[in-house]
């Protein structure tokens, strides 16, 4: 369960470059899927490549009895390459927006670590 939430409040990051230029991360994300699909070179970047292989491994672990902590732990530090880079920019450029809006996020993944190494 909280897995899953995880994954949602990842695509709640908001990110703004240039001048007039923002977008949340569920919608770069959907046209990164279009680009793997038509010319997957072009989205070959470890900031499009790490949090979407961190997601596939969360949703992976919704469907298992007990989720792993293996995969848990390796989807949640796949998706703090991005995040937690968006989180540190929005922090040292006070981008206030891009900062809160990776702050669910970082609880989330915090709590589900604690769950998944507290019932050992």
């Amino acid at each position: 369960m909280v897995n899953g939430l995880v994954v949602l409040t990842s695509l709640v990051g908001y990110l703004e470059w240039g001048k007039g230029n923002h977008q949340f991360l569920a919608q770069a994300e959907f046209e990164v899927v279009t680009k793997l699909l038509t010319n997957p070179i072009s989205v070959w970047h470890p900031f499009t490549l790490f949090p979407m292989i961190g997601q596939f491994l969360l949703v992976a672990t919704l469907f298992q009895p007990t989720p792993s902590r293996l995969l848990t732990t390796i989807g949640i530090v796949f998706l703090v390459v991005l995040l937690g880079f968006m989180f540190v920019i929005g922090l040292l450029g006070l981008h206030f927006k891009i900062m809160i809006s990776t702050l669910p996020f970082v609880a989330l993944s915090i709590l589900a670590l604690r769950l998944h190494y507290s019932n050992q």
